[in-house]
């Protein structure tokens, strides 16, 4: 169990340096990475913004390459790696492509569905379940998460009082 455990904590990482890539691009950092047989085969990040696309989640960027590594949309005896509990979308897709096992850092207390507001990846009406293992790396995850919007909250603030100057000047 140890193993595994340390296992989980070396794949997290590597979401995070993919959540990190999308904090550079000004995106929520939220990064995915899904292992087959021990091996890497898709990373992704958000890029939600960037590509002004609601379904640019790393979560469906990371599946979509597994698909096209493995030439196949059945993602069985996978593990996708993923920073922050997986929303409504990305939870069907996880169990649309059969994905076996998800593991992620931060909980979600407004939109998670691996467990936090429904758990729709191991709802027994559907087809398929995901195995789910919740809090690796959580804190680190979490922090990530609240000093972005803590920064986003901070430049909001900043242009708000800078146009309230500009029209005081005219």
């Amino acid at each position: 169990m140890e193993e595994e455990y340390n296992q989980d904590e070396f794949f997290m990482k590597e979401a995070i340096k993919e959540a990190n890539k999308a904090e550079a691009l000004n995106e929520v950092p939220i990064g995915a990475i899904i292992v087959y047989k021990g091996e890497i085969i898709s990373r992704a990040h958000n890029l939600r913004e960037s590509q002004h696309n609601a379904i640019a989640h790393a979560e469906l960027l990371a599946i979509d390459q597994a698909c096209q590594k493995l030439g196949t949309w059945r993602l069985e005896d996978t593990t996708l790696y993923v920073t922050l509990e997986p929303c409504p979308m990305c939870s069907g897709a996880i169990l649309l492509s059969r994905v076996k096992r998800v593991v992620y850092g931060a909980v979600d207390p407004k939109g998670g569905c691996a467990g936090t507001l429904v758990n729709i990846l191991q709802d027994p009406r559907f087809n398929h379940q995901s195995e789910v293992t919740a809090g690796i790396l959580g804190g680190e995850c979490s922090q990530m998460l609240s000093q972005f919007f803590q920064q986003l909250r901070e430049r909001k603030k900043a242009v708000k009082k800078q146009s309230k100057q500009i029209a005081r000047e005219k």
